[in-house]
């Protein structure tokens, strides 16, 4: 079970690297290129969907008390794919502002700029995001560890006052047995 899940994980992982690498070099290509690896990347985009519906299916046959962690995960991965496609998205647009620019013959130039500066700054928000998601999420790992310790310690509190108690009627019995051999060695 958590061996597909992993080796769908391996595959988002190999398959997201792939799409991040082609939305970087599409601005830079040419234009007849630029149309073919939009088309790939919407492809391969699909293609990443579609393991992300597998792997929630796999969450959710694995058992309840183990599927919190998976879930976390998966949560991240529908971030990280929503990232992409904003990414994608970003880039198309560049690239159909490029198409306009060579058609029109503007520049651009100061827009550039400004457009430069606002992925940036978008960027950096999202570094951010993603910073305080994996804290967030190791908050939440960290409770789901105590909880678990707190109810393992609540288990053996109680195997350990059931063995107290055992302890005591079996004293008590020992002690009536001592009483009658006493009462049966006078005798």
């Amino acid at each position: 079970m958590s061996s597909d899940f992993e080796g769908y994980e391996q595959d988002f992982a190999v398959l997201t690297a792939e799409i991040t690498s082609k939305i970087a070099r599409v601005p830079r290509l040419p234009p007849d290129e630029k149309k073919q690896m939009v088309a790939n990347v919407e492809k391969q985009l699909e293609e990443a969907k579609e393991l992300l519906e597998q792997m929630d299916l796999e969450v959710r046959e694995i058992p309840p008390q183990s599927r919190g962690m998976y879930s976390n995960r998966m949560r991240s991965y529908k971030q990280e794919m929503g990232k992409l496609e904003k990414d994608f998205k970003r880039s198309r647009i560049a690239y159909s502002d490029e198409v306009r620019n060579e058609l029109l013959g503007d520049d651009g130039n100061s827009s550039e700029n400004q457009r430069a500066h606002l992925l940036d700054n978008t960027e950096r928000l999202e570094r951010s995001s993603r910073r305080l998601e994996a804290g967030y999420q190791i908050a939440v790992e960290t409770e789901q560890i105590g909880q678990e310790m707190l109810e393992n310690l609540s288990h053996d509190r109680e195997k350990i006052q059931r063995a107290r108690e055992r302890l005591r009627e079996t004293d008590a019995n020992l002690g009536k047995s001592s009483r009658v051999l006493t009462g049966m060695l006078r005798r």
